[in-house]
């Protein structure tokens, strides 16, 4: 018998006013627009119990409910894949994502990812819009991560990240020398010609990123980053722009030049470090069943570590600053 997917999703704040497909896209966003288009006309994607048009405006608390036919690219499997936990209750897991984990299943990542391995942790995850997936992290940037393990705590997790209250904290090693901690305040949306990649652009979604420094380097710094708001690679965007990019990454970095002082230890393991250092250092949310607050940290990786190491061993570091935003 064919498998039927049954999802359910309620309407918070931030999703007010949007057209029930845009809104669908966000809450629902394992589907494309076209696929939740095509429920909604058909009646298996509802408001309230109720078949509306696509472009209907949905209002806070309204819910929204999957009850369709699953297509072969719509399974995701159960995968015995290990998960490091940081936290777990009924509510509630947390997780600390290694590096070349994968979140959820797309084009070329049908299998492997982090959402095969929820399901297989606990089952019942598969009636949790996203598996309980609320935030991402990139294949290679490591961290904290939660999930959602209930519908309130759904719920209450994507209000959170929606209104900004949920706090997230990420280290970063940069090519350049920051002089003091600042603030990007630049929309991000697609590169106009390169789709695969993110700009800062005038037509983007407002972004915002705060960063203050943590250790000074000859040609380099190790940053600490919060975000305000969670856009696509916002973080590697938004350092890229003020023109110091993440250290690994390919996308957004550029060819590293020769830096005066550095020996060739440092130009090696700065040129050939096989990711973006970026790591997602701690969240703080509030508990979905009794709202107390509740901070989780997930510690440098090695790779991050070894790197820092190599800075502080191959090159005459700067003075140690902590200059708040």
């Amino acid at each position: 018998m064919p498998r039927r997917i049954r999802l359910q999703a309620v309407v918070t704040a931030g999703f007010q006013g949007l057209r029930l497909d845009q809104a669908a896209s966000s809450l629902f966003s394992d589907h494309s627009r076209a696929r939740l288009q095509k429920w909604i006309r058909s009646g298996e994607l509802t408001v309230d119990g109720r078949c509306v048009k696509p472009t209907y405006k949905v209002a806070e608390s309204e819910i929204l409910q999957i009850d369709a036919q699953a297509n072969a690219e719509d399974t995701v499997l159960p995968q015995p894949i290990p998960l490091e936990l940081i936290y777990s209750d009924a509510d509630l897991l947390v997780i600390n994502k290694p590096v070349g984990l994968v979140v959820h299943p797309a084009a070329g990542n049908r299998d492997g990812t982090l959402q095969n391995a929820l399901l297989h942790f606990d089952p019942g995850l598969g009636a949790i819009p996203r598996s309980g997936i609320v935030h991402r992290l990139d294949k290679d940037t490591s961290g904290v991560m939660v999930v959602a393990r209930s519908l309130r705590a759904h719920t209450s997790l994507v209000e959170q990240l929606q209104s900004r209250s949920m706090s997230r904290v990420y280290e970063a090693i940069v090519r350049g020398e920051v002089r003091r901690g600042g603030t990007v305040d630049a929309p991000i949306g697609r590169h106009p010609r390169d789709r695969q990649r993110m700009a800062v652009v005038v037509s983007g979604r407002r972004a915002v990123t705060h960063y203050r420094i943590l250790h000074s380097f000859a040609g380099f710094t190790h940053l600490e980053v919060s975000l305000e708001t969670g856009r696509t690679h916002q973080i590697r965007v938004h350092l890229a722009h003020r023109g110091f990019p993440v250290v690994g990454d390919s996308a957004y970095g550029h060819k590293p030049g020769s830096v005066k002082g550095l020996d060739a230890g440092v130009i090696e393991a700065t040129r050939n470090f096989p990711r973006q250092a970026l790591h997602a250092r701690s969240l703080r949310l509030r508990h979905p069943a009794d709202l107390r607050e509740m901070e989780f940290h997930a510690p440098l990786p090695q790779d991050m570590l070894g790197l820092l190491d190599v800075l502080r061993q191959g090159a005459q570091p700067g003075p140690v600053r902590r200059a708040l935003t």
